[in-house]
């Protein structure tokens, strides 16, 4: 069994949070172990709590067709959550929960070295924009560390307002061209001290 197999058992067990006491089926993410592209979501909605997966939703079938649009195919990206139990009622996912799943998707970026992690949504965006607006930095990429993150407005809210649709469509748009810059992703050790610099790629 592989180490991200083994993770996604762990999270499946996982009893770290309130969310583990109400959910379903705990959804670890799903997609190839060497993807170029890693897509983080906000939280598990109905459906991906019934089924064990994630983006499976309206929300998920407009991703896909976003992946389409930028040329890719859902089967060669990696999806997942930042927290990985469903909220009761679809609510915000609390700052405890997100903090407790955190070493999860700490631990799947370590494995999978996506060239680039898009955040889905302004609760995402935060893992690597602290504090910043999404409505002011999406679609511009920045590495933080080893890591190049892309913030991108989250598929379920531009279903519900046409002024995200337009802009989530046109920052999909660039994902091959920003693919394009990109070198691919050597392991590397994690440095101790403060957070990372952040650095625009443009």
């Amino acid at each position: 069994m592989s180490e991200l197999a083994q993770l996604h058992d762990q999270v499946r067990a996982c009893p770290l949070c309130r969310l583990s006491t109400t959910r379903t089926l705990a959804v670890p993410g799903e997609g190839p172990e060497s993807p170029e592209v890693l897509f983080v979501g906000e939280a598990p909605g109905y459906h991906e709590d019934q089924q064990g997966r994630p983006f499976v939703g309206a929300a998920g079938q407009f991703l896909e067709a976003l992946l389409a649009s930028a040329g890719l195919r859902r089967a060669d990206v990696y999806i997942t959550n930042i927290v990985k139990c469903r909220p009761p009622n679809n609510r915000d996912p609390q700052p405890d929960e997100v903090a407790a799943c955190r070493p999860y998707l700490d631990r799947q970026i370590a494995l999978l070295r996506p060239r680039l992690v898009v955040t889905l949504g302004r609760h995402s965006m935060q893992i690597a924009f602290p504090g910043a607006s999404i409505t002011r930095i999406h679609g511009q990429a920045k590495r933080v560390g080893d890591v190049v993150y892309l913030p991108m407005f989250h598929p379920a809210a531009a279903l519900h307002q046409a002024r995200y649709r337009a802009l989530i469509e046109q920052d999909f748009l660039t994902i091959p061209a920003l693919l394009a810059q990109l070198e691919p992703v050597e392991p590397a050790e994690p440095e101790d001290g403060g957070p990372p610099e952040q650095l625009s790629l443009f």
